[in-house]
């Protein structure tokens, strides 16, 4: 795939209404942009060329996420594509397939839950928010979460943004209820 720009947004949340925690929340995004081979080009069947290429791009931004996670681990993950107005929603989709998500889980040290995602056409500068879920039980209710981003000159309209995002932990004040990462998520992975 032939990239156009890297891009990596931090966030760092110490305290939320007033209560100081531990551990901050680290989010990180990585965004990749890139040329849609098939902008313009009306219905295309065959996809497969997409989602081939996004295994070796996945390796680029999800290790370049991982690091910027740093001194925190993975706790939770997902991801997301913009498609500029030439493409179709189905070319970000063909993007983040499973062997996308598998790239996103070896990044991380591994993975058991499906990888939360959204995809959309959009506009430079348009907003997306990529929804956050805990990497090895997507029903831990306190990591559900997301980030918001926007990529201030894309996608262009022969573009498609490519974008992972990582979390340290679940919100800072979580306290509604349901299944905790205790719970659910052992040492030894699942219980």
């Amino acid at each position: 795939m032939e990239i156009r720009r890297l891009y990596t947004v931090i966030e760092e949340t110490l305290h939320d209404m007033g209560q100081v925690r531990d551990e901050p929340l680290r989010k990180v995004a990585v965004v990749a942009v890139i040329r849609n081979p098939h902008a313009g080009k009306g219905y295309v069947e065959d996809l497969s060329d997409l989602t081939e290429a996004s295994i070796a791009l996945g390796e680029k931004i999800a290790t370049m996420g991982a690091e910027q996670m740093k001194p925190y681990s993975v706790d939770s993950y997902g991801k997301a594509a913009l498609i500029g107005t030439a493409g179709e929603q189905e070319h970000g989709v063909a993007c983040l397939t499973t062997v996308y998500g598998n790239v996103l889980r070896d990044a991380v040290g591994g993975g058991k839950a499906w990888i939360s995602s959204i995809t959309k056409r959009a506009r430079p500068g348009e907003q997306v928010d990529i929804p956050l879920a805990h990497k090895d039980a997507l029903f831990v209710r306190s990591h559900y979460d997301g980030m918001t981003i926007m990529v201030p000159d894309a996608p262009l309209e022969d573009e498609i943004c490519i974008i992972c995002c990582f979390a340290n932990r679940g919100r800072l004040n979580h306290r509604v209820g349901g299944p905790s990462k205790d719970e659910i998520v052992g040492e030894d992975g699942l219980r």
